[in-house]
């Protein structure tokens, strides 16, 4: 009976490798989540340094140097200037904020569905063409003094420009990834009976979102640049109004706040976009 008992216990197997692989698989992950903490931890310790060497040494340089105010402030005075004067800067924001927005979805909704219409009817795209080359070649700034003289100087002729600025660069990239789809994934959705639009909702759109997440990129940056420019043309509000208000009054602090804080928003929508490309167009990488 014993005999018996040892050969069923030699014939039973065991799994005392297969814990012991999982435990190295746990430790391998547990060891893998360190590492990437480490890394991240160690990105933002040295993008914190470089910060603190770029600005020091400017504040060091121009205090050494002693170059006026009026020429270049030092980083110090412009952050106090931003905290002082912002119960005046902070309304001129949203009033920028809300030019790009409603400029920018205008402009990138119409120039999407243009990117859909000419990528599925080509006639369409010979018609099209030339007056969006026209618009992207030509400096959307020099359309605003018309448009004021014709709208005043209120929302309306720069919520037009920045539409007019943003819509061209979202419908060219829109249009490229269109045209990127793989033909044979359409080819084998046609077989499989789908229609023209399920294959533009299923197939284009998904495997164009890199190129559109790109161009609503580049034109919600564009849309910036002109929202500005067309403040500092005309008009009482905004934060181009207050670049040209400082700049005339030689206060170089406060006209550095204001670029400040365009900058801040540009880099907001570079981190947005990025955001929805990870969330959104993972898959390419």
């Amino acid at each position: 009976m014993a005999s018996v008992d040892r050969e069923l216990r030699d014939k039973i197997p065991t799994f005392e490798k297969a814990g012991t692989q999982a435990a190295e698989v746990g430790n391998w992950s547990s060891a893998a989540s360190t590492l990437s903490i480490l890394k991240g931890g160690r990105d933002a310790t040295l993008i914190a340094i470089t910060a603190i060497i770029v600005f020091g040494g400017a504040e060091l340089l121009l205090r050494l140097l002693e170059v006026p105010t009026y020429i270049a402030p030092t980083p110090s005075q412009v952050v106090w200037a931003l905290i002082a004067d912002f119960p005046h800067i902070g309304p001129h924001i949203g009033y920028t904020l809300i030019e790009l927005v409603t400029g920018f979805a205008i402009g990138a909704s119409i120039g999407f569905v243009l990117a859909a219409v000419i990528t599925q009817f080509p006639l369409v795209e010979k018609i099209v063409a030339p007056y969006i080359l026209l618009l992207v070649t030509t400096p959307m700034l020099a359309l605003v003094p018309l448009l004021i003289l014709k709208f005043g100087f209120g929302f309306t002729p720069r919520i037009i420009a920045v539409a007019l600025a943003s819509g061209p660069m979202v419908m060219i990239n829109a249009a490229t990834g269109f045209r990127r789809t793989d033909l044979a994934k359409i080819a084998l959705a046609r077989s499989f009976g789908a229609s023209t639009l399920q294959i533009f909702l299923k197939i284009r759109i998904p495997m164009a979102m890199p190129m559109v997440i790109v161009g609503l990129m580049i034109g919600s940056i564009f849309g910036l640049l002109t929202a500005v420019g067309a403040e500092m043309v005309g008009g009482s509000f905004g934060l181009g109004n207050r670049l040209t208000y400082y700049s005339s009054l030689i206060q170089m602090p406060q006209f550095f706040a204001c670029i400040l804080v365009l900058a801040i928003i540009g880099i907001s929508i570079y981190v947005f976009f990025f955001w929805v490309g990870k969330k959104w167009a993972s898959w390419e990488s």
